[in-house]
């Protein structure tokens, strides 16, 4: 069987950093004996070669090639696509590590557009990944049609016979960058290039000790030296133009203007930023004309101009201008409807904690050259977001905790225009806000599949004016707590909650607690004609089915039984089913004791015949629910009522939940919850200083 994927993993000392990188090979749905993986050990001085000896001893498809030490990636790459056997090679980091999927999917994919290179959507644990790239699948991407120069790292997938026809190999040696020099002549030289967005192929992960060979601080000189030798890649297979300035314009903004804005700049060291600087300088006025810098946001042109202009001062101060903003997005109520979750959030940016303020009238007039001042860049800076405004906007996304995948949520956009409030400094200003209708659907969130079981955090990134910045969605004030009920679609419960940080959170398969169930009373509960029937805090977007379990003591059979959650509404005193005939179910009331749901809480009805004819008699039966029944290992939530059945029928008593279904931290976070937002988080902090681990313990940040 001839082998389509050879997998190329330079290792240098990474200790137990590579068991996420090999145990997810080893995982690959690629049958072992359609891909290899080459471990090249570039004079490892740790455990790691006997380690990947005995893994190759084990695994067939897995070989190890020893060499001396050379100083860095590029010939360890390169000896490695020289003992590849594979169709396709692809690149992975010793620290990183693979989707399941991804060597089957990445090279269907390929193979599907006849590409030369395929670029898998990534993850960054820690690290910041290309977004913009993976919006949508590009089977034929190219530099012009796509962000691709937004990706210059290695980790894709190269047809060998394309490395070979054009001679493509890295740069070696104890340098930066040869990966920016092997990957812009590939895009450049490639037939096709295609772009895998509706997979996660690949997870970046940053290390806990910050050995990542990327995040060491490097030498200005030698790192704007190996710069230039990407930039002769383009220059030597471009003409002067549109083409060559928009691949120039990347390097210009990702290495070099980007390293010169807001706290990215003020952490470094005066004499480290001092040289990189000047570094900075001398290749913007070497290489770039006018025209590669005209397209960048606002905010990056006045940065680059003051660079050019040698005004080391002035983009101090501007750092620090810029080191003030802030975005911010709050959501008002959050509610199912049908299944979908969905809320209102506002979006804007605050300086120093409070809202920006704009002049009414902007005008989209870059200056000439660099600005007269700083005070001068700020103002055209404001002048030209209001200009723009009509183009700001926001994306929401849904982030795997985990993991970090991350997946576009849908959105409806507003912009609105406001005076600004008393006391902003700003006669006449206004103030700049973008609302967004949101919607998370659990069946497609995940790229159009189904969330996975864990926990997912909510992000907004806000763009306005010459910013892009993320955020987590804050509550609105007056916004309900908790956030909302749970959900059961797509055979999973789904929570939505506000964390101990007062984040928009999802539990996705994991939350006992906090859903709700324990807040069920007796009195809640009837059963008649040997149906049972009660209200749970559940949402359900159409009758669904599920399974009621009934254990005894120890010693007799678990009894099950079928049932059905039927979609209800909530009015004061009542709950009615919604969409059902009222032969099916009829309304019950709340009474005394039982859950007190609020007025559009998203609540459904229980019902499930009993099998009382096989259940012992005069016993106490705990009752558990599973609102999936059809998993394949369906997980059941107790309830806080037991059931007993008599000569007169069946009595419905309390049971008090195990410790680990009760809702966490008791008095202490009912007690914090009434504390205004700002109070909490100074508390979260303070508990996080004081007593590491103690906030974990109380929450476990599972539905908190």
């Amino acid at each position: 069987m001839s082998v389509k994927v050879s997998v190329v993993v330079p290792v240098y000392n990474p200790g137990p950093y590579i068991e996420d990188c090999v145990d997810s090979l080893l995982r690959q749905s690629l049958p072992p004996g359609e891909f290899e993986a080459v471990f090249v050990d570039d004079g490892s001085t740790d455990g790691t070669p006997a380690l990947l000896d005995a893994l190759a001893a084990e695994h067939p498809h897995i070989q190890v090639i020893h060499q001396e030490p050379s100083g860095w990636s590029g010939k360890p790459r390169n000896v490695g696509i020289e003992a590849s056997r594979g169709e396709y090679v692809m690149f992975v980091d010793n620290d990183d590590y693979l989707g399941d999927e991804a060597l089957e999917r990445m090279y269907e994919y390929a193979v599907k557009n006849d590409a030369d290179v395929v670029v898998g959507k990534m993850a960054g644990k820690g690290r910041p990944v290309p977004v913009e790239l993976f919006r949508r699948n590009h089977p034929r991407a190219t530099v012009e049609n796509a962000p691709l120069m937004d990706s210059l790292t290695p980790h894709k997938m190269f047809r060998r016979a394309f490395l070979d026809r054009i001679g493509l190999r890295f740069p070696e040696g104890r340098r930066r960058l040869e990966d920016h020099v092997f990957i812009a002549e590939a895009y450049l030289r490639a037939e096709t290039v295609s772009v895998l967005s509706d997979y996660v192929c690949y997870y970046h992960v940053k290390r806990e000790d910050a050995s990542n060979a990327g995040f060491q601080r490097f030498d200005p000189v030698g790192y704007f030296k190996n710069l230039r030798e990407a930039l002769d890649v383009v220059e030597r297979y471009t003409e002067p133009g549109e083409l060559r300035d928009r691949m120039y314009r990347r390097w210009l903004r990702n290495e070099m203007v980007e390293r010169m804005r807001g706290k990215r700049l003020l952490v470094l060291p005066d004499d480290y930023r001092r040289e990189m600087f000047g570094e900075i300088r001398d290749v913007i006025n070497e290489r770039f004309g006018p025209s590669v810098a005209a397209p960048l946001a606002p905010t990056q042109r006045v940065v680059a101009a003051l660079v050019a202009a040698g005004r080391y001062e002035d983009t101090l101060a501007f750092a620090e201008w810029e080191a003030s903003l802030t975005p911010q997005a709050a959501a008002g109520a959050v509610r199912w409807d049908k299944g979908v979750l969905r809320f209102d959030l506002t979006a804007g940016y605050t300086a120093d904690g409070a809202p920006m303020v704009f002049p009414a009238d902007g005008a989209h007039t870059p200056p000439e050259g660099a600005p007269e001042d700083v005070p001068a860049a700020i103002a055209w800076v404001l002048a030209d977001t209001t200009a723009r405004f009509a183009s700001a906007g926001v994306d929401v996304v849904v982030r795997e905790r985990a993991t970090a995948a991350q997946y576009y949520l849908p959105v409806e956009v507003t912009r609105e225009r406001e005076p600004a409030g008393e006391g902003s400094g700003a006669a006449g200003g206004v103030g700049l806000r973008v609302r967004a209708s949101v919607a998370v659907d659990p069946v497609v969130a995940a790229g159009g599949s189904p969330l996975r079981p864990g926990l997912w955090d909510l992000f907004v990134r806000v763009k306005m004016g010459g910013w892009a910045r993320e955020c987590r969605i804050d509550p609105a004030a007056g916004a309900p707590r908790p956030a909302q009920n749970a959900a059961v679609t797509a055979g999973s419960v789904v929570l939505p909650y506000w964390t101990v940080r007062d984040t928009l959170s999802l539990d996705v398969d994991k939350a006992s607690r906090n859903l709700r169930l324990d807040r069920l009373s007796p009195s809640a509960v009837t059963v008649a004609d040997g149906r049972l029937r009660a209200t749970l805090p559940l949402h359900v977007p159409d009758v669904t089915e599920v399974l009621l379990r009934l254990t005894g003591p120890a010693g007799t059979a678990a009894l099950e039984a079928p049932g059905t959650l039927t979609p209800g509404t909530v009015t004061p005193g009542t709950v009615t089913p919604a969409a059902v005939t009222p032969s099916t179910v009829t309304p019950g009331t709340v009474t005394p004791g039982s859950p007190s749901p609020d007025a559009g809480a998203a609540v459904s009805v229980l019902e499930a015949a009993l099998p009382l004819d096989r259940a012992p008699r005069a016993v106490p039966l705990r009752t558990a629910l599973a609102p999936a029944p059809r998993a394949g290992a369906p997980r059941f939530l107790l309830l806080p009522v037991t059931l007993r059945v008599t000569g007169e029928g069946v009595r419905v008593g309390h049971a008090a939940l195990p410790q680990a279904a009760r809702p966490p931290g008791g008095v202490l976070l009912r007690l914090g919850r009434r504390l205004p937002l700002p109070a909490r988080r100074a508390v979260v902090k303070a508990m996080d200083t004081l007593a590491p681990g103690l906030r974990a313990r109380l929450t476990e940040d599972k539905g908190e």
